[in-house]
Formats: structure tokens, sequence, C-alpha cells
């Protein structure tokens, strides 16, 4: 099997893979984790969010336990990733499933074997250790525990499905579909409420405050995996780019619900955010373990497998914890990436088979094509600058997403519902 296109004729950026000439092909270990990266980032994250639960809010003790409980499966979830990675790039070498990074063709980086599909890692170890953790938490009786496997189930299925497509290449138009089949044992499973909040302001109009949609939710549920699944995919094409936007995402998700836990006196309200707690926990320390490697110059590409799983957990989060609003807002550089790419998804404008910017090896420098993503437009916007620093810059841009979904929550707080 050759280095791999992932992406058909209508394809989005999601990959950083070409073949090169054959002459000057290298062959490349994996590189070591970049620890010292790793370490910071958890440290500018982890004091704040602990604070908060062992400190600033007054969590229920068994609540407040299950959390630990969790957050310490998933430390162990980190470095069980971490020293797995390695093993499993040896082989998918050994299979063939590699590619050459784009964005550095022309140098001698550009040449090295880089190893494919190490999300699968991620997926695995993610599931096993949330598997784990019902031992601790659930008991057999447990309300919780149908839709908690009901989600392990759907991400499982993501997994799977993602990696399929990693080795069979399948269109693009296909891959739309993918997320829809791996929501329904979560769809079928879900027994919780199917209406919405009337924001206040358009009571008057609409003559309800509570809106029961019935099957429709159901829809918007579905809907809403296809969305955060292929938006995660299509938003990609640098190193670390993938993996850094989740665990921005991841953060921000993790806040958000200490938060709601912290100001609820409703129990059942207080469960649901535990439970959207309970999975991004271990998102964020086998994404974190895989952006040490994935981080630029990467030694591992993620593939479809890391970007439908990550998509597909952050849905179920958003859906089971019953915060999707403010999800699609933590979601807006994948929102305007999506609106940019749009005319040439749906061909109105012809999309080249891959939407990357354009690599001047004499230089290092990356320069924006009329292509639309939000990568291409930063670019645009902002000058030529390197792979690493525009990836900064467009997690920046992540990072103030969210900021800004919580300052909109904190203003219309009262007022919108």
């Amino acid at each position: 099997m050759a280095a791999r296109k992932r992406a058909s004729t209508n394809s989005s950026s999601s990959t950083q893979t070409t073949k090169p000439p054959k002459t000057q092909e290298a062959e490349s270990p994996i590189s070591a984790p970049k620890s010292g990266l790793i370490l910071k980032l958890a440290l500018f994250f982890s004091v704040p969010y602990f604070y908060l639960v062992l400190s600033h809010y007054k969590i229920e003790p068994e609540l407040r336990n299950s959390i630990l409980i969790n957050a310490g499966l998933s430390l162990a979830a980190f470095f069980v990733t971490v020293k797995m990675i390695p093993v499993a790039s040896r082989y998918v070498l050994r299979r063939n499933l590699f590619g050459y990074d784009i964005n550095k063709k022309g140098t001698p980086q550009g040449t090295l074997k880089v190893p494919e599909s190490l999300g699968i890692v991620v997926g695995v170890v993610f599931l096993v250790f949330s598997i784990l953790f019902q031992y601790f938490n659930f008991t057999a009786d447990s309300n919780w525990l149908v839709e908690y496997n009901a989600a392990l189930a759907s991400i499982c299925f993501m997994v799977l499905l993602g990696f399929v497509d990693d080795v069979l290449d399948v269109p693009w138009r296909v891959k739309l579909i993918l997320p829809s089949i791996a929501a329904l044992p979560l769809l079928m499973a879900y027994a919780g409420h199917t209406t919405i909040i009337i924001p206040k302001p358009l009571v008057p109009y609409v003559g309800l405050e509570v809106w029961d949609l019935g099957w429709m939710y159901k829809l918007y549920m579905g809907l809403l995996a296809v969305f955060c699944t292929n938006s995660i995919n299509i938003h990609a094409g640098l190193n670390g780019l993938e993996v850094g936007q989740t665990v921005v995402i991841s953060c921000a998700i993790l806040i958000h619900n200490i938060m709601q836990i912290g100001a609820s006196a409703d129990s059942e309200y207080k469960k649901a955010h535990a439970f959207s707690i309970y999975l991004a926990q271990p998102l964020l320390a086998t994404s974190l373990a895989l952006f040490s490697y994935n981080w630029y110059p990467s030694s591992a590409f993620v593939g479809d497998t890391y970007t439908y799983f990550a998509g597909m957990t952050m849905a179920v989060v958003g859906i089971l914890g019953h915060f999707s609003e403010t999800l699609l807002i933590f979601f807006i550089p994948q929102v305007l990436n999506f609106l940019l790419s749009l005319p040439q998804l749906s061909g109105i404008i012809p999309c080249p088979r891959h939407r990357l910017p354009r690599f001047d090896p004499d230089t290092g420098l990356l320069t924006g094509t009329n292509d639309g993503t939000l990568v291409n437009l930063f670019l645009r916007q902002f000058g030529r600058m390197t792979e690493k620093r525009l990836c900064v810059y467009l997690l920046v841009f992540q990072a103030l997403a969210c900021g800004f979904c919580f300052l909109l929550r904190y203003f219309l707080a009262g007022w919108y519902k």
C-alpha cells in the first residue's frame, strides 16, 4: 500500500499526507514525546480546574470523589497512551499505513515516513478506562448506566468506522453518513427529555416557555453528532491542529461542567454535568498524550480515526450533559471553517484534492491559497508564517471562542433563559 491521501476529489484539508518521489525516502522511528510542552499545558489547566473542584465550589463529597477517581483513571490513561503510541506506530508502519508531510515537502523532513491512524490508540485506551470507571461509580440499577454504555457504544462504533475510513479511504460523501450510523446506539437508548426552553424574549411570540420537540429532538441529536465529527475532520492540515482544538474544547467543557455543578441545586442536573465530566476527562488526558507526538514537528499522524472519535465524544458529552447550545459556541471556529468550506464541499466551486497552503521549502513559510478554509483565511489575513506559528494562532483563536462563550453566558444569564 502506497503513502495515502485520505480525501477524494471533493475532500477537505483533513490530511497532511502525500506521496513524494521514491528517491530519498527515509524510514523514521517515532520521536520522543514532547513532555515539557505537555507538562506546561497540564499545569496551566489543572491548577484552576482542581481549584474549582476542591475549593471554590461546595460539591457533594460523593460527587467530588467520583470526579477525582475519574481524574485518576484519566491520568493512568495518559501514561498508557504515551507508552502505546510508539508500539502501535511500528505495527502500522509494517502494514504501510504511513504518510508524508505535505507542509514539509522539499525538505528532509518531508521524506520521512510518518505513521498514520494512531488515533486508534487513543480511542481504544479511552474506551478501556471509561469502561473500568463503571466499577467505581455505577451500580447495576443506575439510571445513568444505560446511557453511559450507549454513549461508549457510539464512540466505539465511531472509532471502528474511522479506522475503516483510514484503511479504505472512503469517499467524502460517505463520510457524512458514518457519524449518523455511529450515533444510533445513543439515539435508541436515550431516555432523557426531548424539550427545549424557549428564550425569554421569544416567549410572547411563541406562546410557550417549554417546547417538547419529540422525535425532532433526536433528529437534532443525530445532526449534532454529524456536525461535530466532520467539523473536527475538515478543520485540519497542520501538525497538532486536530488534537490541539480537541484539547482546548475539552478544557472548556470541563470548566463549564464544574461551574454548572457548583451553581445548581438540582441533583439530576448535577448528575448530567458529572456524566459529561466522566467522558471529557479521559478524552483530554488521552488527547494530550497524542498531542505530545503530533505537535510540530509531528512524528505521528492522527488519522480520521481520531477526528471521528474526538468529534463523536464531544457530541455525546454535549447531548447527555444537556448543553448542546454552549457546545456549538465552543465550536465557533469549526462553524466558520464549515461555512467557508461549504461552496467547495457542495461542488459550487471546484475543490482540489488537498486544500492546504503552499509551502516554500527555501523559507519554511506557508502561503495561503484561495481555498475556503480557516487555515488559508488566517494566512491571507495575517501573511505568510511558519506552520507552528499558524497552528498557535488557530488554537489561540479556539481558546478565545471558548472564552467568548463563557462571557456570553455570564451576560445573558437570567435574561435569555
